[in-house]
Formats: structure tokens, C-alpha cells, sequence
């Protein structure tokens, strides 16, 4: 997830790297402490809490995410 020209990382929609999910607007500020943040490719990438708990030791094993 690129951060748009003019847009602040803060300013950025959330959305799972792994499945889609978006954490609703009010919840966004919630979400980046309970999220896990990673880089792909030069990218910022966003993993939902629920995406995390399913493939953490592919995580902390930095294993490739095609591979979880």
C-alpha cells in the first residue's frame, strides 16, 4: 500500500494484506496498535489481528507471504 501524494501514512485506509479486511473508520487509529505492519517490495503492508494469530510463526519466521 503506496502512501498517495498528499496523504499521510496516518490518512491511510487499512487493508489486510492477507484478506481484505478493513477496520471500520472510527477504529483505524485502534487498528495500526493492534495490526501488524510489514514491508513487501518497498511497500508499507497491513496484516488484520485475526490474519497474524493464524500465520504467526510464518511471521516471525520471516517466511515469504505466498507461502502463508
Amino acid at each position: 500500500m503506496d502512501t498517495p501524494t498528499g496523504v499521510t501514512p496516518h490518512e491511510q485506509q487499512l487493508v489486510c494484506s492477507s484478506c481484505g479486511a478493513t477496520p471500520p473508520v472510527e477504529e483505524q487509529a485502534a487498528a495500526r496498535l493492534t495490526w501488524s505492519r510489514g514491508s513487501e517490495g518497498g511497500r508499507t503492508t497491513w496484516t488484520c489481528e485475526r490474519c497474524s494469530r493464524e500465520n504467526l510463526r510464518s511471521i516471525e519466521g520471516k517466511l515469504d507471504p505466498a507461502w502463508w
